[in-house]
Protein backbone atom coordinates (compact mmCIF):
# COMPACT_ATOMS: atom_id res chain seq x y z
CA UNK A 1 0.00 0.00 0.00
CA UNK A 2 1.38 3.01 -1.28
CA UNK A 3 1.84 5.97 1.04
CA UNK A 4 -1.14 8.07 -0.23
CA UNK A 5 -3.31 5.02 0.45
CA UNK A 6 -2.57 4.21 3.64
CA UNK A 7 -3.13 8.20 4.69
CA UNK A 8 -6.68 7.89 3.41
CA UNK A 9 -7.25 4.26 5.40
CA UNK A 10 -5.71 6.52 8.61
CA UNK A 11 -8.30 9.31 8.15
CA UNK A 12 -11.38 6.76 7.35
CA UNK A 13 -9.89 4.65 10.51
CA UNK A 14 -10.32 7.91 12.74
CA UNK A 15 -13.68 8.72 11.50
CA UNK A 16 -15.30 5.13 12.27
CA UNK A 17 -13.55 5.20 15.85
CA UNK A 18 -15.37 9.08 16.04
CA UNK A 19 -12.22 10.51 16.11
CA UNK A 20 -13.49 13.03 13.56
CA UNK A 21 -17.21 13.86 13.85
CA UNK A 22 -19.39 16.06 11.62
CA UNK A 23 -22.36 17.95 13.06
CA UNK A 24 -23.26 21.15 14.74
CA UNK A 25 -20.51 20.97 17.83
CA UNK A 26 -20.30 24.03 20.52
CA UNK A 27 -16.25 24.81 21.29
CA UNK A 28 -15.45 25.93 25.15
CA UNK A 29 -16.12 29.79 24.34
CA UNK A 30 -19.16 28.94 23.04
CA UNK A 31 -18.55 28.99 19.00
CA UNK A 32 -20.35 26.59 17.00
CA UNK A 33 -18.22 24.62 14.48
CA UNK A 34 -19.32 21.44 11.85
CA UNK A 35 -16.62 19.63 12.63
CA UNK A 36 -15.06 18.22 16.04
CA UNK A 37 -11.57 16.46 16.42
CA UNK A 38 -11.30 14.21 19.53
CA UNK A 39 -7.91 12.29 18.89
CA UNK A 40 -7.68 11.45 22.49
CA UNK A 41 -9.72 8.25 21.64
CA UNK A 42 -6.42 7.10 19.75
CA UNK A 43 -5.46 5.68 23.27
CA UNK A 44 -7.63 3.15 23.17
CA UNK A 45 -6.89 1.64 20.12
CA UNK A 46 -2.72 0.41 20.50
CA UNK A 47 -3.24 -0.51 16.22
CA UNK A 48 -4.08 2.22 14.81
CA UNK A 49 -1.68 4.05 17.21
CA UNK A 50 1.37 2.02 15.98
CA UNK A 51 -0.06 2.80 12.27
CA UNK A 52 -0.15 6.26 12.99
CA UNK A 53 3.72 5.85 14.10
CA UNK A 54 4.60 4.48 10.80
CA UNK A 55 2.97 7.43 9.04
CA UNK A 56 5.12 9.91 10.99
CA UNK A 57 8.18 7.97 10.10
CA UNK A 58 7.70 7.67 6.88
CA UNK A 59 6.23 11.76 6.25
CA UNK A 60 9.43 13.05 8.03
CA UNK A 61 12.96 11.94 6.13
CA UNK A 62 14.81 13.77 8.97
CA UNK A 63 13.31 12.34 11.69
CA UNK A 64 16.37 11.32 12.76
CA UNK A 65 18.06 14.31 12.67
CA UNK A 66 16.60 14.78 15.91
CA UNK A 67 17.68 14.43 19.63
CA UNK A 68 14.49 13.96 20.88
CA UNK A 69 10.28 14.24 21.18
CA UNK A 70 8.12 15.75 22.65
CA UNK A 71 4.73 15.35 22.54
CA UNK A 72 2.08 18.72 23.70
CA UNK A 73 0.38 17.84 26.97
CA UNK A 74 -1.95 15.79 26.86
CA UNK A 75 -3.56 14.10 23.95
CA UNK A 76 -0.03 14.35 21.95
CA UNK A 77 1.49 12.79 24.65
CA UNK A 78 0.64 8.90 24.33
CA UNK A 79 1.39 9.76 20.01
CA UNK A 80 4.80 10.72 21.17
CA UNK A 81 5.52 7.83 23.52
CA UNK A 82 4.87 5.77 20.74
CA UNK A 83 6.43 7.39 17.87
CA UNK A 84 9.60 7.51 20.67
CA UNK A 85 9.73 3.35 20.40
CA UNK A 86 8.72 2.90 17.16
CA UNK A 87 12.04 4.74 16.25
CA UNK A 88 14.28 4.65 19.08
CA UNK A 89 14.50 8.93 19.52
CA UNK A 90 14.32 9.38 23.41
CA UNK A 91 11.52 11.68 24.46
CA UNK A 92 11.41 14.78 26.73
CA UNK A 93 7.73 15.27 28.72
CA UNK A 94 6.58 19.22 29.31
CA UNK A 95 4.09 19.69 32.19
CA UNK A 96 1.70 21.64 31.82
CA UNK A 97 1.71 22.91 35.33
CA UNK A 98 5.15 24.01 37.24
CA UNK A 99 6.65 21.34 39.64
CA UNK A 100 6.99 23.01 43.22
CA UNK A 101 8.47 20.47 45.15
CA UNK A 102 11.39 17.62 43.84
CA UNK A 103 13.59 18.93 41.43
CA UNK A 104 10.98 21.41 40.41
CA UNK A 105 11.27 20.65 36.48
CA UNK A 106 9.36 21.55 34.07
CA UNK A 107 10.84 19.46 31.42
CA UNK A 108 11.14 15.96 32.39
CA UNK A 109 13.60 13.62 30.58
CA UNK A 110 17.03 13.75 30.10
CA UNK A 111 18.47 16.22 27.77
CA UNK A 112 21.39 18.02 27.37
CA UNK A 113 21.52 22.11 26.17
CA UNK A 114 21.31 22.82 22.49
CA UNK A 115 19.39 19.20 21.75
CA UNK A 116 17.32 19.64 19.11
CA UNK A 117 13.48 18.59 19.90
CA UNK A 118 10.91 18.09 17.42
CA UNK A 119 7.31 19.12 18.52
CA UNK A 120 4.26 16.51 18.15
CA UNK A 121 0.80 17.65 18.15
CA UNK A 122 -2.53 15.90 17.02
CA UNK A 123 -4.52 18.98 15.45
CA UNK A 124 -3.28 22.80 15.03
CA UNK A 125 -5.65 25.64 14.77
CA UNK A 126 -3.59 28.47 15.80
CA UNK A 127 -1.20 26.74 16.92
CA UNK A 128 -1.08 28.03 20.49
CA UNK A 129 -0.61 24.80 22.53
CA UNK A 130 2.82 24.09 20.12
CA UNK A 131 4.05 27.67 21.01
CA UNK A 132 3.71 27.15 24.46
CA UNK A 133 5.76 24.33 24.64
CA UNK A 134 8.40 25.65 22.35
CA UNK A 135 8.92 28.15 24.58
CA UNK A 136 9.12 26.09 27.59
CA UNK A 137 11.39 23.60 26.11
CA UNK A 138 13.83 26.71 25.03
CA UNK A 139 14.13 28.30 28.34
CA UNK A 140 15.09 24.81 29.87
CA UNK A 141 18.00 25.08 26.98
CA UNK A 142 16.60 22.56 23.68
CA UNK A 143 16.42 23.57 20.12
CA UNK A 144 12.84 23.89 18.71
CA UNK A 145 12.18 24.90 15.16
CA UNK A 146 9.73 21.66 13.68
CA UNK A 147 6.82 20.37 14.40
CA UNK A 148 5.06 17.45 13.32
CA UNK A 149 1.24 17.45 13.53
CA UNK A 150 -1.45 14.62 12.62
CA UNK A 151 -3.90 17.82 11.34
CA UNK A 152 -4.03 21.18 10.34
CA UNK A 153 -7.54 22.68 10.71
CA UNK A 154 -6.12 25.47 8.15
CA UNK A 155 -7.33 28.11 10.17
CA UNK A 156 -3.88 30.17 10.15
CA UNK A 157 -1.95 28.64 12.53
CA UNK A 158 1.00 26.93 9.94
CA UNK A 159 1.66 30.72 9.15
CA UNK A 160 1.49 31.75 13.31
CA UNK A 161 4.24 28.65 13.86
CA UNK A 162 6.29 30.36 10.85
CA UNK A 163 6.58 33.69 12.06
CA UNK A 164 8.18 32.19 15.53
CA UNK A 165 10.48 29.95 13.72
CA UNK A 166 8.78 26.59 13.69
CA UNK A 167 8.31 24.75 10.51
CA UNK A 168 4.93 22.11 10.75
CA UNK A 169 4.76 19.04 8.91
CA UNK A 170 1.06 17.97 8.77
CA UNK A 171 -0.19 14.22 7.68
CA UNK A 172 -3.45 15.41 6.90
CA UNK A 173 -5.30 19.06 6.36
CA UNK A 174 -9.09 19.36 6.81
CA UNK A 175 -9.31 19.85 3.15
CA UNK A 176 -7.56 16.33 2.49
CA UNK A 177 -9.45 14.41 5.08
CA UNK A 178 -13.10 15.61 3.72
CA UNK A 179 -11.93 14.91 0.49
CA UNK A 180 -10.86 11.19 1.56
CA UNK A 181 -14.24 10.58 3.33
CA UNK A 182 -15.79 12.09 0.62
CA UNK A 183 -14.40 9.70 -1.39
CA UNK A 184 -15.17 6.51 0.92
CA UNK A 185 -18.79 7.60 1.04
CA UNK A 186 -18.37 8.88 4.76
CA UNK A 187 -19.77 12.04 4.25
CA UNK A 188 -21.71 13.59 1.77
CA UNK A 189 -21.70 16.78 -0.14
CA UNK A 190 -23.72 19.21 2.12
CA UNK A 191 -20.76 18.29 4.48
CA UNK A 192 -18.03 19.07 2.55
CA UNK A 193 -19.37 22.45 2.06
CA UNK A 194 -19.96 23.54 5.28
CA UNK A 195 -16.46 22.48 6.40
CA UNK A 196 -14.86 24.34 3.76
CA UNK A 197 -17.25 27.75 4.24
CA UNK A 198 -16.16 27.31 8.17
CA UNK A 199 -12.57 27.27 7.07
CA UNK A 200 -13.10 30.40 5.07
CA UNK A 201 -14.63 32.74 7.58
CA UNK A 202 -12.56 31.25 10.47
CA UNK A 203 -9.00 31.97 10.37
CA UNK A 204 -7.50 33.09 13.06
CA UNK A 205 -5.92 36.62 13.07
CA UNK A 206 -2.38 37.46 13.71
CA UNK A 207 -2.19 39.57 16.35
CA UNK A 208 0.27 40.08 18.86
CA UNK A 209 -0.54 39.73 22.66
CA UNK A 210 -1.14 43.17 23.91
CA UNK A 211 -1.50 44.92 27.37
CA UNK A 212 -4.64 43.36 28.81
CA UNK A 213 -5.92 46.88 29.34
CA UNK A 214 -6.28 47.59 26.27
CA UNK A 215 -8.40 44.52 25.01
CA UNK A 216 -11.99 44.00 24.95
CA UNK A 217 -12.82 40.72 26.92
CA UNK A 218 -13.98 38.67 24.13
CA UNK A 219 -10.57 39.50 22.46
CA UNK A 220 -9.19 37.99 25.72
CA UNK A 221 -11.22 34.60 25.47
CA UNK A 222 -8.12 33.13 23.09
CA UNK A 223 -5.46 34.10 25.79
CA UNK A 224 -7.40 32.15 27.95
CA UNK A 225 -6.39 28.59 30.13
CA UNK A 226 -9.07 27.91 32.51
CA UNK A 227 -12.52 26.88 30.91
CA UNK A 228 -14.43 28.99 33.52
CA UNK A 229 -12.60 31.87 32.58
CA UNK A 230 -13.89 31.36 29.03
CA UNK A 231 -17.10 31.43 30.00
CA UNK A 232 -17.19 34.38 32.14
CA UNK A 233 -15.30 36.50 29.64
CA UNK A 234 -18.36 35.41 27.62
CA UNK A 235 -21.04 36.59 30.06
CA UNK A 236 -19.34 39.49 30.58
CA UNK A 237 -19.67 40.21 26.95
CA UNK A 238 -23.30 39.87 26.50
CA UNK A 239 -24.51 41.47 29.45
CA UNK A 240 -21.68 44.17 28.92
CA UNK A 241 -21.49 43.88 32.64
CA UNK A 242 -17.95 43.74 34.64
CA UNK A 243 -19.88 43.97 38.02
CA UNK A 244 -19.36 41.09 40.78
CA UNK A 245 -21.85 41.73 43.61
CA UNK A 246 -20.51 40.68 47.18
CA UNK A 247 -23.86 39.66 48.65
CA UNK A 248 -23.20 39.89 52.25
CA UNK A 249 -26.38 38.99 54.06
CA UNK A 250 -27.44 36.62 56.86
CA UNK A 251 -30.43 34.68 55.70
CA UNK A 252 -31.29 32.85 53.00
CA UNK A 253 -34.38 34.39 51.95
CA UNK A 254 -32.15 37.88 51.80
CA UNK A 255 -29.74 36.05 49.23
CA UNK A 256 -32.04 34.87 47.37
CA UNK A 257 -34.24 37.95 46.74
CA UNK A 258 -31.10 39.68 46.25
CA UNK A 259 -30.13 37.82 43.44
CA UNK A 260 -33.30 37.99 41.71
CA UNK A 261 -33.32 41.74 41.83
CA UNK A 262 -29.37 42.15 40.75
CA UNK A 263 -28.84 39.18 38.54
CA UNK A 264 -29.83 40.90 35.19
CA UNK A 265 -27.09 43.66 36.04
CA UNK A 266 -23.88 41.40 37.01
CA UNK A 267 -21.54 38.95 35.90
CA UNK A 268 -20.80 37.05 38.98
CA UNK A 269 -22.49 37.02 42.51
CA UNK A 270 -20.06 36.61 45.59
CA UNK A 271 -21.53 34.72 48.94
CA UNK A 272 -19.44 34.21 51.84
CA UNK A 273 -22.08 31.22 52.73
CA UNK A 274 -20.81 30.55 56.26
CA UNK A 275 -22.34 33.47 57.53
CA UNK A 276 -25.86 32.73 56.22
CA UNK A 277 -27.60 31.96 59.62
CA UNK A 278 -30.55 29.17 58.27
CA UNK A 279 -28.46 27.96 55.70
CA UNK A 280 -29.61 24.53 54.02
CA UNK A 281 -29.24 22.64 51.13
CA UNK A 282 -32.06 23.57 49.05
CA UNK A 283 -30.96 27.09 49.48
CA UNK A 284 -28.02 26.69 46.85
CA UNK A 285 -29.94 24.54 44.54
CA UNK A 286 -32.12 27.76 44.31
CA UNK A 287 -29.13 30.23 43.70
CA UNK A 288 -28.07 28.00 41.10
CA UNK A 289 -31.55 28.38 39.45
CA UNK A 290 -31.42 31.89 39.78
CA UNK A 291 -27.95 32.10 38.42
CA UNK A 292 -28.45 29.93 35.46
CA UNK A 293 -31.57 32.14 34.62
CA UNK A 294 -29.79 35.67 34.95
CA UNK A 295 -26.59 34.46 33.49
CA UNK A 296 -24.45 34.98 35.98
CA UNK A 297 -21.32 32.88 37.78
CA UNK A 298 -21.47 32.29 41.46
CA UNK A 299 -18.07 32.79 43.30
CA UNK A 300 -17.70 31.67 46.97
CA UNK A 301 -15.31 34.19 48.97
CA UNK A 302 -13.89 30.81 51.20
CA UNK A 303 -10.15 31.85 50.60
CA UNK A 304 -9.09 28.75 51.22
CA UNK A 305 -6.12 28.57 53.19
CA UNK A 306 -5.04 25.27 54.64
CA UNK A 307 -3.08 22.00 53.92
CA UNK A 308 -4.50 20.24 50.70
CA UNK A 309 -6.34 17.79 52.25
CA UNK A 310 -8.53 19.75 54.47
CA UNK A 311 -9.01 22.11 51.78
CA UNK A 312 -10.11 19.61 49.44
CA UNK A 313 -12.86 18.45 52.36
CA UNK A 314 -13.44 22.10 52.87
CA UNK A 315 -14.16 22.86 49.38
CA UNK A 316 -16.12 19.09 48.72
CA UNK A 317 -17.59 18.32 52.22
CA UNK A 318 -19.70 19.44 55.12
CA UNK A 319 -22.75 21.24 55.05
CA UNK A 320 -22.11 23.52 52.53
CA UNK A 321 -20.71 21.01 49.78
CA UNK A 322 -19.19 24.08 47.73
CA UNK A 323 -17.98 22.02 44.43
CA UNK A 324 -21.45 21.17 44.12
CA UNK A 325 -22.57 24.72 43.50
CA UNK A 326 -19.79 27.42 42.88
CA UNK A 327 -17.45 27.56 39.60
CA UNK A 328 -15.63 30.05 41.24
CA UNK A 329 -13.61 30.01 44.75
CA UNK A 330 -11.22 32.40 46.19
CA UNK A 331 -7.61 30.90 47.41
CA UNK A 332 -4.74 32.68 49.35
CA UNK A 333 -1.32 31.60 47.51
CA UNK A 334 0.23 31.39 50.91
CA UNK A 335 -0.04 27.97 51.48
CA UNK A 336 1.50 27.20 48.49
CA UNK A 337 0.32 24.95 45.44
CA UNK A 338 -0.95 22.17 47.59
CA UNK A 339 -4.55 23.87 48.19
CA UNK A 340 -4.34 24.34 44.11
CA UNK A 341 -3.62 21.15 43.27
CA UNK A 342 -6.36 19.63 46.00
CA UNK A 343 -9.28 21.38 44.27
CA UNK A 344 -8.10 20.77 41.09
CA UNK A 345 -8.39 16.98 41.57
CA UNK A 346 -11.88 17.10 42.43
CA UNK A 347 -13.09 19.21 39.63
CA UNK A 348 -12.49 19.92 36.02
CA UNK A 349 -14.77 22.55 35.86
CA UNK A 350 -13.60 25.18 38.51
CA UNK A 351 -12.21 28.76 38.65
CA UNK A 352 -9.97 29.93 41.35
CA UNK A 353 -9.13 33.46 41.74
CA UNK A 354 -5.80 33.65 43.18
CA UNK A 355 -5.47 35.82 46.43
CA UNK A 356 -2.25 38.33 46.03
CA UNK A 357 -3.44 41.45 47.42
CA UNK A 358 -6.17 42.76 49.61
CA UNK A 359 -8.34 45.76 50.44
CA UNK A 360 -7.91 46.27 54.04
CA UNK A 361 -5.67 48.89 55.61
CA UNK A 362 -2.16 47.84 57.25
CA UNK A 363 -2.08 44.59 56.32
CA UNK A 364 0.50 42.18 55.78
CA UNK A 365 0.99 41.22 51.92
CA UNK A 366 4.42 42.29 51.03
CA UNK A 367 5.70 42.58 47.26
CA UNK A 368 7.64 39.60 47.63
CA UNK A 369 4.64 37.78 48.23
CA UNK A 370 2.36 39.20 45.30
CA UNK A 371 5.67 38.12 43.14
CA UNK A 372 5.50 34.46 43.99
CA UNK A 373 1.53 34.23 44.27
CA UNK A 374 1.76 35.25 40.27
CA UNK A 375 4.46 32.95 39.68
CA UNK A 376 2.12 30.25 41.56
CA UNK A 377 -1.01 31.13 39.43
CA UNK A 378 1.16 30.74 35.95
CA UNK A 379 1.78 27.40 37.02
CA UNK A 380 -1.57 26.32 37.47
CA UNK A 381 -2.87 28.42 34.55
CA UNK A 382 -5.87 26.40 33.46
CA UNK A 383 -7.03 26.33 36.59
CA UNK A 384 -6.61 30.09 37.41
CA UNK A 385 -9.52 32.32 36.58
CA UNK A 386 -7.80 35.49 38.03
CA UNK A 387 -6.13 37.29 40.71
CA UNK A 388 -7.55 39.33 43.60
CA UNK A 389 -5.56 42.05 43.98
CA UNK A 390 -5.52 46.21 44.17
CA UNK A 391 -2.94 47.42 41.17
CA UNK A 392 -2.45 46.36 37.35
CA UNK A 393 -0.47 43.49 37.83
CA UNK A 394 0.42 40.65 35.31
CA UNK A 395 -0.59 43.54 31.87
CA UNK A 396 1.14 40.86 30.01
CA UNK A 397 -1.70 38.09 30.50
CA UNK A 398 -4.39 39.01 29.17
CA UNK A 399 -5.65 35.38 29.98
CA UNK A 400 -5.88 36.35 33.50
CA UNK A 401 -8.68 38.44 35.03
CA UNK A 402 -8.47 40.78 37.48
CA UNK A 403 -10.80 41.31 40.23
CA UNK A 404 -10.85 44.18 43.18
CA UNK A 405 -12.98 44.46 45.89
CA UNK A 406 -13.67 47.42 47.34
CA UNK A 407 -15.79 49.66 45.39
CA UNK A 408 -18.34 52.24 46.53
CA UNK A 409 -19.67 55.63 45.74
CA UNK A 410 -18.59 58.41 47.64
CA UNK A 411 -17.17 56.65 50.58
CA UNK A 412 -13.31 56.77 51.74
CA UNK A 413 -13.63 53.89 53.95
CA UNK A 414 -15.02 52.25 57.18
CA UNK A 415 -14.11 52.10 60.84
CA UNK A 416 -12.86 48.03 59.98
CA UNK A 417 -10.29 49.02 57.80
CA UNK A 418 -11.94 48.70 54.40
CA UNK A 419 -11.19 51.04 52.16
CA UNK A 420 -12.88 52.23 49.04
CA UNK A 421 -12.32 52.98 45.63
CA UNK A 422 -14.57 54.62 43.00
CA UNK A 423 -15.98 53.04 39.80
CA UNK A 424 -13.84 55.26 37.22
CA UNK A 425 -10.90 54.54 39.93
CA UNK A 426 -10.60 50.87 40.03
CA UNK A 427 -11.02 50.01 36.44
CA UNK A 428 -8.80 53.28 35.15
CA UNK A 429 -6.59 53.53 37.70
CA UNK A 430 -6.35 50.21 39.79
CA UNK A 431 -6.54 47.79 36.34
CA UNK A 432 -10.12 45.80 37.43
CA UNK A 433 -11.43 43.56 34.67
CA UNK A 434 -13.94 43.06 37.29
CA UNK A 435 -15.04 45.31 40.48
CA UNK A 436 -16.60 44.07 43.67
CA UNK A 437 -19.36 46.15 44.86
CA UNK A 438 -21.01 45.15 48.30
CA UNK A 439 -22.84 47.40 50.41
CA UNK A 440 -22.84 50.40 47.75
CA UNK A 441 -25.79 48.06 46.05
CA UNK A 442 -26.70 45.56 49.30
CA UNK A 443 -27.62 48.99 51.69
CA UNK A 444 -29.10 50.94 48.60
CA UNK A 445 -33.07 51.57 48.60
CA UNK A 446 -33.52 50.09 45.71
CA UNK A 447 -31.29 47.37 45.24
CA UNK A 448 -31.56 46.45 41.21
CA UNK A 449 -31.70 50.19 40.52
CA UNK A 450 -28.14 50.85 42.36
CA UNK A 451 -26.74 47.56 40.82
CA UNK A 452 -27.26 48.81 36.88
CA UNK A 453 -26.12 52.23 38.19
CA UNK A 454 -22.75 50.33 39.49
CA UNK A 455 -22.86 48.09 35.90
CA UNK A 456 -22.70 50.97 33.77
CA UNK A 457 -20.65 53.29 35.44
CA UNK A 458 -18.05 50.23 35.49
CA UNK A 459 -18.76 49.11 32.10
CA UNK A 460 -18.45 52.69 30.73
CA UNK A 461 -14.80 53.06 32.17
CA UNK A 462 -13.61 49.56 30.80
CA UNK A 463 -14.50 51.04 27.46
CA UNK A 464 -12.99 54.21 28.32
CA UNK A 465 -9.75 52.51 28.89
CA UNK A 466 -9.62 50.20 25.83
CA UNK A 467 -9.82 53.21 23.72
CA UNK A 468 -7.34 55.41 26.09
Amino acid sequence: MDYQSRLKKFAVDLFKIDGIKFGEYKTKVGLMTPVYCDLRVLISYPKLLDFLANLIADNLPNLKSHDSLCGVPYTALPIATVVSVKTGIPMVMRRQEKKYHGTKKLIEGHFNTGDKCLIVEDVVTSGSSILETVKDLREAGLECSETIVLLNREQGGENLLKKSGIKMHALLTLTTLISFLKEEGCVDDVTVTKVQEYIKSNQVEDKEIQSRLKLQYTDRIPFTKNPVAKRLLKIISEKQSNLCLAADVLTGTELLNLAEEVGPYICILKTHIDIIEDFNENLTKHLKDISQRHNFLLLEDRKFADIGKVVQLQYTKGVFKISSWAKLITQHAIIGPGALQAVKQNSEDLGVFLLTEISTKDNLISSSYTKAALEMAEGFSHLITGIVCQSPLFLDKPGFLQLTPGVKLNSIGDSLGQQYSSPENVILERGADIAVVGRGITEATDRAQAAEKYRNLLWEAYQKRVEM
